[in-house]
């Protein structure tokens, strides 16, 4: 779901007295954001363009500039997808700096680094505005950095197809993600920023990117810590490229030059002379036509590669970053991802054996967990998503709220108890959280699927004081985290102390401004725990 942080008076307030560093023989001149007393530097390139030889790619990264000044005073055009094309380039590789005005080059502040959701083919970095973070992180006297950055979205982030799998170009958009960190180590200091104190954060498909990177990457080595936000390694629905063979085709199809080799094999020559437009109106098409939600999500690319193999199994062999994060979800995650026309037990059955079918499953086990699914998930609506609601339907069908309830544990709730049990019994610091928090006029999405994005930027819709002091606090939580690796250091707000999940303490913060508190992580214990006893089943999702 998109919706703008960009406070309408942000752009209005920036001076004439432009804050400039100094990137190599390159000035950068940047904005004056007056109202928050921070200087902001967007637009910034840290890889070379993706395009022409370079396109299809992994990304070539970009630490300096030709020009003797560079106009650092806007965002960036956003990656090319689906929808408007204004305000979009395939030439989209750039980074944007949020710090706190006057400070030294020396100043080593800790640096927070997201990365947008948006399911792999949407998502933009100048909809999320930090100001609100730096801002109250001056406040309470722990000052921090904030970056984001724009990825490769779709086909051109996360080619499909057996011929990306034999030409190693899979997972662009994480190397994207991995040489954006990369830049930051490189030029953060210029800023005032400490590049050993990056802490990665982001939600949804950024949050599955980021926890990805944990599995085999160089992570490590870029950041200390992270945050998730509703994404875990086995959230996506992942497999081999192979498996998506027909979305690449698509999108082949439907660029003018190179229709004709569709399924020959052989198309990334053609597709690397094609033109911009051409490439925009290919993957335009292959979103509007592909046979799932999201056709375009990371893949499997071997023992070597960023994702070698199906989380659990990376689990059960300890094979991922020891790096402090805190890991949660919102209470109703599947209501924004379940169709309303599921209107039948026997429809939701049949979706549970297409969304999970071989060959790594065989058909007979769906069926009997399909089953067993069924029994664990009955059609009461007072135990369906929206939770909370009582037998209330919101005019849909009953199934509705026991899918609803279904996506969100097999997707979400699941995969971040199996990720933060994992990471914890290894030793690993942990926290996690379930944000439950009320969202007016939402209906029948409850507290839905990337509701706490608003209060995590200081800019929550609802406009009661209750909500914004909630997300006063989950700012302090989060700042405290980046500049600490602890969310209780005692600045900011008075807040209950978040305890650590540990194998003897599993607990989460329940994030509400009625009751901000600590509660056993055991909800639907045994209908998540079927869930997660056989994760080859479940180590990939599909909107049901």
């Amino acid at each position: 779901m998109w919706f703008s942080l960009l406070s309408p008076f942000l752009l209005a307030s920036f001076a004439l007295g432009a804050p400039q560093v100094k990137l190599g023989q390159t000035t950068l001149i940047g904005r004056d954001v007056t109202l928050f007393k921070q200087d902001f530097f967007g637009g910034i390139p840290f890889a070379e363009p993706p395009l022409g030889s370079l396109r299809l790619k992994p990304p070539v990264l970009k630490t300096r500039l030709s020009q003797t000044t560079f106009d650092a005073s806007n965002f960036g055009l956003g990656c090319f997808q689906a929808g408007a094309t204004a305000g979009l380039s395939e030439d989209c590789l750039t980074i944007n700096v949020f710090r706190p005005s006057g400070i030294s080059s020396n100043a080593s502040l800790p640096v927070l680094f997201w990365t947008y959701g948006g399911g792999f083919d949407a998502g933009v970095s100048s909809i999320y505005n930090g100001s609100a973070i730096v801002a109250q992180s001056v406040a309470r006297g722990t000052p921090l950095i904030y970056v984001n950055f724009n990825y490769r979205l779709g086909p051109l982030g996360f080619p499909q197809g057996q011929e990306a799998a034999d030409r190693g170009a899979l997972n662009l958009a994480l190397k994207d993600q991995l040489t954006a960190l990369e830049w930051v180590q490189a030029n953060i200091g210029i800023f005032g920023g400490d590049k050993t104190k990056v802490t990665v954060f982001g939600e949804s498909a950024g949050a599955i990117m980021t926890s990805i990177l944990f599995l085999n990457s160089p992570l490590p080595k870029l950041a200390r810590a992270a945050i998730f936000e509703s994404g875990s390694p086995g959230t996506s629905l992942s497999f081999t490229a192979d498996r998506r063979e027909i979305d690449w085709q698509n999108f082949v199809s439907a660029v003018p030059e190179c229709a004709s080799l569709a399924t020959s094999g052989n198309t990334f020559g053609c597709l690397r002379t094609a033109n911009s437009s051409s490439i925009l109106q290919g993957l335009q098409a292959a979103l509007a036509e592909a046979p799932e939600l999201f056709a375009f999500d990371p893949t499997f690319d071997g023992p070597y590669g960023l994702f070698p193999d199906i989380p659990s199994k990376l689990f059960a062999k300890g094979h991922f970053a020891r790096l402090p994060f805190i890991a949660g979800t919102n209470l109703d995650e599947g209501t924004l991802f379940t169709p309303i026309t599921l209107t039948s037990e026997d429809l939701i059955r049949q979706s549970i054996i297409a969304n999970f079918s071989p060959p790594i499953v065989a058909e007979s086990k769906l069926e009997s967990t399909a089953d067993r699914l069924l029994q664990l998930y009955p059609d009461i609506p007072a135990l369906g998503s929206p939770f909370n609601t009582g037998n209330e339907t919101f005019g849909l069908n009953s199934n509705f709220k026991r899918a609803a309830a279904l996506e969100g544990d097999i997707s979400f709730q699941s995969q971040r108890r199996a990720w933060i049990q994992a990471a914890s019994g290894a030793g690993v610091k942990t926290f996690g959280y379930l944000f439950t928090e009320p969202q007016p006029g939402s209906g029948a999405l409850g507290t839905f699927h990337s509701s706490e994005i608003a209060y995590v930027y200081g800019a929550p819709s609802n406009p009661a004081p209750t909500a914004r002091q909630l997300s006063s606090i989950m700012v302090d939580y989060w700042v405290s985290f980046a500049t600490s690796l602890d969310p209780n250091d005692g600045h900011g707000n008075p807040r209950p102390n978040w305890a650590q999940y540990t194998p003897d303490n599993q607990v989460l913060l329940e994030l509400n401004s009625a009751n901000t508190t600590l509660i056993p992580d055991t909800y639907r214990a045994e209908q998540i725990g079927f869930i997660n006893a056989d994760p080859a089943v479940f180590h990939h999702r599909r909107t049901l």
